[in-house]
């Protein structure tokens, strides 16, 4: 027993890296708020657009969609982070990170989306367009409202997975929780920081997917 807790909770390795880690939850926090919004934002824009039926720009949403749900985030931050620079396109990692994950979410929140929107009854958009609305407006005021009620559960997991993944910006240098516990352990020989950065990750994201699991049972049936 004191052999294990040397090795994963060393109290002098835990407080000489506990400000580092600290430092590297605001940086994880950010990137998930930024990258939900942004994701979440992009992906129900290209779900409405794709509602008008444009041939060409559904065709190409949809491949934009499949491509960036069938290719791993890790092959495109890495292809991003050392490929550009070849053309003289220079970008912190930070930025790739936030860029490649905001378009995997998405991709994911427009397939979902489009699932919504296509689940509302045809009858309710003829009933809409009947008393006057146009396409646009039985869109937003009718559909999306029906849509968002099927699509928060599914959505609201997909972007506590696809935040998750913040902690592969270690590979590119991204100073996020688990970039600086890695770093931490690696000057101090010991396991105590990636347990920290454990425990961190938990107290951030279990209130996420516990509130994930209130949403699922929230919008579970209508009426309820």
């Amino acid at each position: 027993m004191e052999a294990f807790l040397d090795t994963f909770f060393n109290g002098a390795v835990l407080a000489r890296y506990a400000p580092s880690i600290l430092q590297g939850v605001w940086v994880t926090v950010l990137l998930s708020v930024l990258i939900v919004i942004s994701g979440i934002a992009g992906g129900s824009a290209l779900a409405c657009l794709r509602a008008y039926r444009i041939r060409l720009l559904s065709v190409l949403i949809v491949i934009y969609a499949d491509i960036f749900r069938a290719l791993p985030p890790l092959v495109l931050i890495l292809l991003v982070f050392f490929g550009l620079p070849n053309i003289g396109i220079l970008l912190s990692s930070f930025t790739v990170l936030y860029l490649i994950l905001t378009l995997v979410l998405a991709a994911f929140a427009e397939e979902i989306v489009w699932a919504g929107i296509t689940a509302v009854p045809k009858g309710h958009w003829e009933a809409s367009r009947s008393t006057g609305l146009g396409f646009t407006q039985t869109l937003i005021w009718v559909v999306l409202p029906q849509a968002v009620r099927i699509v928060i559960p599914p959505l609201t997991n997909r972007a506590i997975a696809i935040t998750k993944m913040t902690a592969l910006g270690m590979v590119i240098g991204v100073p996020d929780i688990l970039g600086q516990a890695t770093t931490a352990q690696s000057f101090s020989a010991n396991a105590s920081p990636l347990m920290l950065a454990a425990i961190a990750y938990v107290f951030l994201f279990l209130p996420l997917v516990i509130f994930s699991r209130w949403l699922e049972t929230r919008f579970a049936a209508p009426g309820v």
